[in-house]
């Protein structure tokens, strides 16, 4: 009988579990030793080898497109590094990691799943269909459809996983009637979600970045967060970049490969067929109305920044600001999808839109929905933990950019490559800036001109590196709003994100000594719109000379 072989994707898997199970076999008594005591630092804390766990996940999933499996495999070898190579106590501690951060981020986990449930709701109450119907009757074009997306993700800036959820199953029915690809979509979704709320004062994100610079300080977070707007470069130009895009019609690299599929062959999937074809689809309801689409989302939006002030304290007596620079956006968020939640059953039940047989599926429906994402945001959550608490990474950079002598007007753009490269490795961007902010505030001790395009420059950063790694969280989120394969999203994405991501650098560059955010984002601007119409000028010349020569 003719063996089966190991599919060559898989097999850097496997030649990396045995490299670990080798290696905690026979490190543990030639290097270290073994301890299981709790308490102790590893051997390799603040060390390189802490940066070590998020590059073999990138690398894996790169080589294998198995992200679950890579994703584990980093935090697996994190694990091993932390416990000094001991297999069994590396173990432990994985469990110990991943429980703790199912504990710590459980809110948000029952946020995702009360959206899940409120879109299979939608889903089968038939209001997809007719709000796509509607809205095909005013959007005519292709270019209108992708703009209308843009505009549409502008307005959820409360959160970027609601942002990328809501975004994505209002337009999805649109952009596929007008043969835009899911790749397309996500890049769109993906762009309005952390560039979004990086840039918006309402918003979990303001929230987050505001908490990292210590009351001490005696620096009022939420208005250092409101100042660094006009400086987050990335943020900008990326919104930039949509609406020039969208406008020139006009795509370039593995993008516009899936494009053509979509426009030529009318394969929006690129060629991976439907992924979610197995999720329970509702036939036409006839019941179902565009108010069933409408109705939901704006109270959600309403509930969510409601429960955001009311876990800041502002129901007894903060203020608005004090609020959202307060709130808890893993309490808040739950308790506004909760409301409406309820809301959407209030308004389906009694018109028969759902019965009640029906909600009853549409929870186990929902809850498959958010699976994928629930798994790979765990597996994230352990490899940015074990990375900067466990091995102290956080440490380790510090103790990098001290030792290093710069002069201080080219920190920004410093600041920004290692905001990105933090990023992009652990896939965070929260958990990146809450490295970098404490150090920026460390070192300049005040808030001035330099300092706070500094913070700009590690917030930009953090949005640039999310943006582009694999194991981005916003980056799963979209994928799977857009229903696209996720290593199709990231590897469609990277070269728009890159190509910002250089005029972003070059905008913190030139700011150092231009402390102008006017000016330097005018001259921005102006770059890469140039650059975008000479690209897309030299690709018509090329095409048009092949097809003169065929």
């Amino acid at each position: 009988m003719k063996m089966k072989t190991i599919s060559k994707r898989y097999q850097p898997l496997i030649i990396f579990g045995i490299i670990l199970i080798a290696a905690s076999l026979i490190v543990p008594y030639v290097a270290f030793g073994i301890s299981n005591e709790t308490g102790y630092q590893s051997n390799l804390f603040a060390t390189w080898w802490s940066l070590l766990p998020p590059v073999i996940a990138i690398l894996l999933a790169f080589f294998t497109k198995e992200v679950y499996s890579s994703l584990f495999a980093g935090v697996m070898a994190g694990a091993l590094f932390y416990a000094n190579f001991d297999l069994m106590y590396a173990i432990e501690s994985m469990i110990n990691i991943i429980s703790g951060e199912l504990g710590a981020n459980g809110g948000l986990i029952v946020f995702l799943v009360e959206l899940g449930i409120i879109v299979a709701m939608m889903q089968l109450s038939g209001c997809t269909s007719v709000f796509a119907d509607w809205a095909s009757k005013k959007i005519k074009t292709r270019k209108g459809a992708l703009i209308s997306t843009t505009f549409l993700g502008l307005l959820f800036f409360v959160d970027d996983y609601f942002n990328c959820l809501t975004t994505g199953n209002i337009m999805r029915p649109v952009t596929d009637k007008h043969k835009i690809s899911r790749a397309r979509l996500a890049y769109n979704i993906d762009c309005t979600a952390a560039p979004i709320c990086i840039i918006a004062p309402i918003s979990s994100w303001a929230a987050a970045v505001s908490s990292n610079i210590a009351p001490e300080t005696g620096i009022d977070g939420f208005m250092v967060f409101v100042q660094s707007i006009p400086y987050n470069y990335y943020a900008l130009l990326t919104i930039c970049m949509l609406i020039t895009l969208a406008i020139l019609e006009f795509d370039f690299g593995p993008m516009k490969k899936y494009e053509r599929m979509a426009i030529e062959e009318g394969d929006i999937y690129g060629g991976t067929g439907d992924l979610y074809a197995d999720i329970d689809k509702s036939a036409e309801n006839p019941n179902g109305k565009v108010i069933d689409m409408v109705l939901p989302v704006i109270v959600l939006v309403i509930s969510c920044v409601v429960g955001l002030l009311y876990t800041g304290g502002f129901f007894e007596g903060a203020s608005v600001i004090e609020s959202f620079s307060n709130c808890d956006a893993f309490i808040g968020l739950p308790i506004g999808g909760l409301f409406a939640m309820v809301f959407t059953i209030l308004l389906y039940l009694p018109r028969k839109v759902v019965t009640p047989k029906e909600f009853t599926d549409c929870i186990t429906n929902g809850f498959h929905l958010m699976v994928p994402a629930m798994l790979i945001l765990v597996f994230s959550w352990a490899l940015s933990t074990v990375c900067r608490t466990n091995l102290g990474a956080t440490e380790f950079i510090k103790d990098f950019m001290a030792n290093s002598s710069f002069n201080m007007n080219f920190l920004p753009f410093v600041l920004y490559l290692a905001g990105t490269l933090v990023s992009f490795a652990t896939g965070t961007a929260w958990g990146t800036f809450g490295i970098l902010i404490p150090m920026v505030i460390a070192i300049f001790g005040e808030i001035n001109s330099l300092s706070l395009i500094c913070i700009s420059a590690t917030l930009a950063g953090s949005v640039t590196g999310d943006h582009c790694s694999p194991i981005s969280e916003t980056a799963i989120m979209s994928s799977t709003a857009a229903q696209v394969d996720f290593m199709q999203h990231v590897m469609t994405q990277l070269p728009y994100a890159m190509f910002v991501a250089v005029f972003s650098g070059i905008g913190f560059l030139i700011a150092g000594f231009i402390q102008n955010a006017a000016i330097v984002l005018t001259i921005m601007i102006v770059m890469m719109v140039s650059v975008l119409i000479g690209i897309k000028k030299y690709l018509s010349r090329k095409s048009e000379k092949i097809e003169k020569a065929v």
